[in-house]
């Protein structure tokens, strides 16, 4: 095979053949096998640059890959270029002013263990491999949004390649109206190659997992809806969910890997102050569970999915909760694949996430529910099934649904999707925002936005 030379790049090049090409080229979601032309492993902003420049040249369709953690393939594609961020994983943290400088390809648990030694942090992935980039420029929800607000709400700067190789800095001064577009407009713009992030005090953080018989859902569901609904402190994140009991020590022997309903307790406080808050739910007598402080790294990597299962995700933004609502909700957990790391959870809004309604692209954040069937499975067989139980899932709730998604969390997204997750208004701002940095439209792979000229 001859090698491919890419003017000015000192990364890392592989293409089909290569040892190491396998390994590069497979994503999270087994689902998506696809086999790029070249994989450009990027150690600089040069690098990217000069990928880039070899993609437009050559007129290569262009992906970008973080954590590989896009459910709908985007971190990849068949024939063209991943321009590959991982090597650039860099966290460098300002104690004194409290923000975080990342890196295009850091994850998450990049982030938070650099964060973590300072006592700081922001919120961020549930699942600790995520990329930071692609996870925040989609809006980045997290166990503590309702405290601090979405990933992007925190950010300070972005500094992007644009699709021309310009690198262009955004911020509130700087290229404000980009800034505006990269809080929610996902990769449609060009490829972050670093982020500062505004972080917080976390001087205690305390973690619960707890488990029923799935036939406490519906008591615990409604328990948990009145606790939240009741005024729950902003610190406590979390939320119930429908899984596979893991056949862990906090777990009885006759709840593994069966159906369960769990809590999950995510809080920015200490173990004490937790249990008073969660007073309801232990209560409800759990037959398995732990709770117990932790550092904040530890919680983000707590529930980490593991890679090589096929996934199909989609989500419910819902206006209320009714009881109507909360019953469908419970059938469809008793009707995931289990045994399976599915899982079906069901989330609260409000606080920060709903503060901020109005000042970024996405129109979803003044949801006070999300519903989130979680799909995973190993099987191809249970392709239909598990497709089907996802797209039931979020169709049953339609009635309750604020009309709108948090594109992240959708696997299979079309335009019409796409403009009413952000409406009319804000999706003509955002193609505007596109035909200054990408007229061309190169970086479509990811809830694409159209430039004014097609949109």
């Amino acid at each position: 095979m001859e090698r491919i030379a890419v003017e000015g790049f000192k990364g890392a090049l592989l293409g089909e053949g290569d040892d190491g090409y396998d390994d590069a080229r497979t994503i999270f979601n087994s689902m998506i096998d696809r086999r790029p032309g070249l994989i450009a492993q990027c150690g600089s902003v040069a690098d990217v640059q000069a990928a880039l420049a070899h993609a437009q040249a050559n007129g290569l369709e262009v992906a970008i890959r973080s954590g590989g953690h896009s459910v709908a393939g985007a971190s990849s594609i068949d024939g063209g270029i991943v321009i590959d961020m991982r090597r650039m994983n860099a966290v460098e943290v300002d104690p004194e002013a409290k923000t975080a400088t990342v890196a295009g390809g850091a994850t998450w648990r990049d982030f938070d263990r650099a964060t973590q030694a300072h006592g700081l942090a922001t919120t961020g992935g549930r699942v600790s491999s995520t990329g930071v980039a692609g996870l925040t420029l989609g809006g980045g929800s997290g166990w503590l949004e309702r405290e601090w607000g979405f990933a992007c709400d925190n950010l300070l700067e972005v500094e992007i390649v644009a699709a021309d190789g310009r690198v262009v800095t955004a911020n509130e001064d700087e290229n404000s109206e980009l800034f505006w577009a990269l809080h929610g407009g996902s990769g449609n713009f060009g490829i972050a190659t670093r982020l500062v992030f505004r972080l917080h005090n976390l001087p205690a953080s305390t973690f619960a997992l707890l488990a029923w018989p799935s036939e406490v859902g519906p008591e615990l569901a409604r328990t948990y809806r009145d606790l939240i609904e009741a005024g729950a402190p902003t610190q406590l994140g979390g939320g119930v969910a429908y899984l596979t009991g893991p056949p862990e020590p906090f777990v009885p022997e006759h709840l593994h890997n069966e159906r369960v309903i769990g809590l999950i307790g995510v809080f920015a406080g200490t173990e004490a102050e937790m249990r008073d808050v969660l007073a309801p739910i232990y209560a409800l007598e759990p037959q398995g569970g732990l709770t117990a402080e932790m550092p904040y790294a530890e919680i983000q990597c707590a529930i980490d999915d593991p890679p090589g299962f096929r996934n199909y995700w989609s989500a419910s933004h819902l206006v209320s909760l009714p009881d109507e609502a909360l019953e469908l909700y419970c059938r469809q957990g008793e009707e995931m694949i289990v045994p399976s790391p599915s899982q079906h959870l069901l989330i609260p809004w409000g606080g920060a996430v709903a503060d901020q309604a109005t000042d970024w692209p996405m129109t979803h954040r003044g949801a006070t529910w999300v519903t989130h069937p979680f799909g995973l499975w190993e099987a191809p067989g249970d392709d239909e099934r598990g497709i089907a139980w996802t797209r039931r899932s979020v169709a049953e709730l339609k009635p309750y649904d604020v009309g709108s998604a948090y594109l992240n969390f959708v696997a299979d997204a079309g335009e019409d999707q796409v403009r009413a997750s952000y409406g009319e208004e804000n999706y003509a701002r955002l193609s505007a925002v596109k035909s200054e940095f990408d007229p061309d439209n190169v970086f479509h792979l990811h809830h694409a936005i159209r430039p004014l000229a097609s949109a």
